[in-house]
């Protein structure tokens, strides 16, 4: 799981510099699938992927543009323009094992809102991640990252959570991104899941496209995203997919 997570964040490490006006998210797409597999000897999990009701997703990343909230499909047709707010969801699968992640960009000249909405966002991350060690709760989880969202006026995505994540891309535990402090299961040493918030600029409801993967804002309106596998130890969490300029501790090996 370790290697698995350094290997994903190192997408996300490499891809930045392509994030320009006027690049299209297939090209996005088709750079991390070769470096995902050509550079790291790795497997791109969501390529043909099937959660059992919407077709196999057609692409190896998700790419979520202002008011795609999740699992945006990599499309030709979509070109990057100076103000846009991206998130790239990478998940590789090595010896195995999944390591999911995802980062938002902002194209070129960014919009005070997306630049706010994008900051709080990874706010509410880390503080979720805070929140996990032995012992705690799930709801202290969803409780950090829903107190710090609406504090700022921002709302929080309640139809798509964190997940269990190890061999299997998605498995119990369901992580909510919102509720009660000491409700839920109790973590326990050893663990790994997912933290994903997704929190919106305006209303928190969404609805999915005719596609069965692409998930929308109903009111239009931006929202951001930021992903770490997680592994519960004693006193704290392990963030598996940490990047170098990430506030966790002594960097990777």
């Amino acid at each position: 799981m370790r290697t698995a997570g350094r290997l994903a964040a190192r997408v996300l490490e490499m891809i930045g510099e392509h994030v320009v006006p006027g690049v299209t998210t297939d090209h996005l797409n088709t750079l991390c699938h070769e470096y995902i597999v050509d550079e790291l000897g790795c497997v791109p999990a969501p390529l043909n992927y099937t959660n059992g009701v919407a077709p196999p997703f057609p692409k190896s990343i998700c790419t979520s543009v202002n008011h795609v909230v999740c699992h945006g499909i990599p499309s030709p047709k979509k070109v990057l323009k100076s103000g846009d707010a991206l998130n790239i969801d990478v998940t590789v699968i090595r010896d195995g094992y999944h390591g999911d992640t995802s980062k938002m960009f902002l194209v070129g000249t960014p919009g005070v809102l997306a630049e706010r909405l994008i900051r709080v966002t990874q706010e509410c991350l880390y503080r979720g991640i805070d929140a996990v060690r032995a012992g705690a709760r799930l709801g202290d989880i969803g409780h950090a990252i829903q107190t710090h969202a609406e504090a700022n006026g921002f709302s929080v995505v309640r139809e798509f959570c964190g997940h269990g994540i190890g061999r299997t891309f998605h498995d119990e535990p369901q992580v909510l991104h919102y509720g009660r402090p000491g409700t839920g299961i109790e973590l326990e040493e050893g663990m790994t899941f997912t933290i994903e918030p997704m929190i919106n600029a305006g209303k928190r409801h969404v609805k999915i496209l005719p596609d069965q993967w692409t998930v929308v804002t109903k009111d239009h309106k931006l929202s951001a995203q930021w992903e770490h596998t997680i592994l519960v130890t004693r006193s704290a969490a392990e963030v598996l997919t940490r990047r170098p300029e990430e506030p966790f501790g002594e960097p990777l090996p």
